[in-house]
């Protein structure tokens, strides 16, 4: 017998620039083949800031989408530069829960589902959650992409206790707390030790294999002798991904004739942050080797991940307990990878699993230098570590959405 789920998912087609997305996208599009029916509810499109018309191809048709009214606080309710800073707590889509709690009310009673699934960040949906569960009684399961509080984040004062209000009300009322990190899993295992061990499951991000299945590979373009080029594919945050030792390892090489605009051509595609970078490059003097790129449709930003001779990561200190969703996409890729990101982080020790071992830690110039020289000999060589396909392919949506099923399954049961 099918059963039915109703998803609370802030990003989602038409969004334009979330990796995150992907998460809902691939789990709404998976969940039939494992008996569920899942009901999305997402926000107006204008409470998004940029839109791309380009992934609503990827929902599937008998999935039914429901958009409720949201607004963007900072966008739609500013008088002269300023708004009222209630009107942005949680964050700046608490509209959304004036407009998804009356239309979450009508899909409850409408398609009567078994499970309520919400997915953070945004903090407003798992508000959105909270309600709906509390009115119905439906068991809820509360997805974690990312940690909600940390001890330095959020930053400001105010934002920080409405988060934690939050995350201590879900973490007390959901069926089951998920996370995509051990890190993050062990994190909230600790800081909630009141609360059984059983409620927190890890469920990881993972890759769509018929996005890549649909893309023709193009030959490889390296050579021992001829340049070569790496990628950073999306947003490079000025904290959590700063890329200063990354520059200045870059200068010092290029000053050194280590490396030169022949050699070694880096693309960050994306990055949104754009000026901020450009200024660093600027500053750097590494416009010879280190190029910004405009952001690019999903599918065409694959490709380019199976072209390039090496894919980047950068994965601050401050984010170990965290893996970018990317990392996963650029395994299924089968091009080396150069992670900088600390040794003891949970993206590295994602790395290290799959058999890649070219990692240094970003926040070292030196390390960086080393790090890269190795990496571009072993590009030269053609003897850069690649994750097996064997392990690879434990890594996809549809094994995700597998793990997701069972969990929602043990929620009704429960």
């Amino acid at each position: 017998m099918v059963k039915r789920v109703l998803m609370i998912a802030y990003h989602f087609p038409p969004l334009h620039g979330s990796s995150g997305m992907q998460r809902t996208l691939r789990f709404a599009r998976y969940l039939p083949d494992h008996g569920w029916e899942p009901i999305v509810l997402t926000p107006s499109p204008r409470a998004y800031q940029q839109t791309d018309s380009g992934q609503l191809a990827d929902i599937p048709q008998e999935v039914r989408v429901y958009r409720a009214f949201a607004l963007d606080t900072a966008r739609h309710l500013t008088l002269k530069g300023r708004y009222p800073r209630l009107l942005a707590l949680p964050d700046r889509w608490i509209s959304w829960w004036l407009g998804a709690v009356p239309t979450g009310w009508y899909l409850i009673k409408k398609y009567k589902p078994d499970v309520i699934w919400s997915t953070y960040p945004i903090a407003t949906a798992h508000l959105i959650g909270l309600t709906l569960h509390r009115l119905t009684g439906i068991p809820w399961v509360a997805d974690f992409r990312d940690p909600m509080v940390q001890p330095d984040y959020p930053p400001d004062p105010l934002t920080y206790r409405a988060y934690e209000r939050v995350e201590n009300k879900t973490i007390a009322q959901c069926a089951s707390a998920v996370f995509t990190t051990p890190g993050t899993l062990r994190d909230y295992q600790t800081r909630f030790s009141h609360v059984p061990a059983s409620r927190f499951h890890l469920i990881e991000n993972g890759y769509d294999e018929s996005s890549f299945a649909a893309i023709t590979r193009s030959v490889n373009q390296i050579t021992k002798a001829g340049g070569i080029t790496l990628l950073h594919s999306g947003v490079i945050y000025p904290s959590e991904r700063d890329p200063t030792c990354l520059f200045e390892a870059l200068a010092t090489l290029l000053k050194k004739h280590v490396i030169g605009a022949e050699s070694l051509h880096i693309i960050l595609r994306a990055s949104h942050h754009e000026a901020y970078l450009q200024s660093l490059i600027d500053h750097f003097e590494i416009g010879a080797v280190v190029s910004l790129a405009p952001p690019i449709s999903y599918n065409d930003a694959l490709a380019e991940m199976l072209t390039v001779d090496g894919l980047l990561i950068l994965q601050a200190a401050n984010c170990n307990n965290q893996i970018p969703a990317k990392l996963y996409e650029y395994l299924r890729a089968q091009r080396p990878i150069l992670a900088l990101t600390d040794l003891v982080g949970d993206t590295a020790e994602k790395l290290r699993s799959m058999g890649v071992d070219t990692i240094a830690p970003l926040d070292s110039k030196e390390a960086i230098m080393t790090g890269l020289r190795r990496f571009l000999a072993l590009l030269r060589e053609d003897k850069a570590p690649i994750a097996p396909m064997d392990k690879i392919l434990s890594n996809s949506r549809e094994a995700r959405t597998k793990e997701l099923a069972r969990l929602l399954g043990a929620a009704c049961k429960g």
